[in-house]
């Protein structure tokens, strides 16, 4: 491992992630002369491609926020035909795409972290995934910050997990072991046509706010207790937004045991939200 990566890791140990993060928060909220500059610096230094944007004037975002969670014109993102296709929840890249084993998810080399963990510590939660598959997938701050669905599905449960707010880049990935079950993170589980899916949306420093379609913003406030909560008959179709979070972050996907064919789904691959990323054979 590069010792680069390591010198970038350790100062986040000690910094206040969420006091930072939560600064962010009401900076980006706020309607100043400094808006429209920041926002078209960001652009120029993310290589954001505004002509996705179904606004695509700079100067029609009031603030930061709304800007970083612009919506895109639809007929860019077509979802992925057919019940059995599971289509990219978001854009980003992927980290990793691999079975699960013995209720253990690959991080990077030499780093794993489990399925139990990750869910909030109940064992009947994480016990539909002990031995499915997984994807991790990176969103940079120039992606679009929605978030779909990959599979059509009722919703049984959502849970809020605290946690850090370590940064989720790669070298943070490869360096800080389990990050994704120390990070707060909130996980949204969904009954499909083929078994439980889970999406887990995790927090980040300057991750300001996860949000759900049903429960509307989630975190902040930051609490220390994990929150599990029903809300009875919601059903989202395949593509449907259900989610999204401010800056980059990181979904991940968990499915039951399956024979889902990722084809040439792998690590370090960009995609696009709506794209296929799997197919359960007939």
């Amino acid at each position: 491992m590069p010792l680069s990566d390591y010198l970038k890791a350790w100062p986040l140990y000690p910094l206040p992630h969420h006091a930072i993060s939560r600064l962010v928060y009401r900076l980006t909220r706020l309607e100043s002369k400094w808006t429209q500059p920041a926002i078209r610096q960001f652009i120029k230094a993310f290589k954001v491609n505004m002509s996705e944007a179904e606004q695509p004037e700079p100067s029609a975002y009031k603030t930061f926020n709304a800007f970083f969670t612009r919506s895109l014109k639809p007929e860019l993102r077509p979802i992925a035909t057919g019940a059995r296709v599971l289509a990219s929840p978001v854009d980003g890249k992927i980290s990793q795409v691999d079975v699960i084993r013995s209720g253990r998810i690959f991080q990077a080399k030499g780093f794993d972290y489990s399925v139990l963990e990750l869910l909030g510590g109940d064992a009947a939660r994480a016990a539909p995934f002990l031995e499915g598959q997984f994807t991790t997938i990176y969103l940079s701050p120039r992606d679009y910050h929605r978030i779909h669905m990959p599979l059509a599905g009722q919703l049984l449960e959502q849970v809020y997990v605290p946690g850090r707010l370590f940064s989720v880049a790669g070298h943070t990935v490869r360096t800080i072991p389990r990050l994704f079950a120390r990070n707060e993170r909130v996980v949204a589980i969904f009954e499909t046509e083929f078994g439980k899916m889970a999406l887990v949306l995790v927090g980040a420093i300057n991750v300001a706010a996860i949000e759900t379609v049903w429960a509307g913003l989630i975190t902040p406030p930051n609490q220390a207790k994990i929150r599990v909560e029903h809300y009875p008959q919601i059903n989202l179709a395949k593509g449907a937004e259900m989610g999204r979070f401010n800056m980059g972050s990181t979904v991940i996907v968990l499915l039951e045991k399956g024979n889902w064919n990722w084809g040439k789904t792998q690590a370090d691959q960009m995609v696009k939200m709506g794209m296929q990323l799997a197919e359960l054979p007939d």
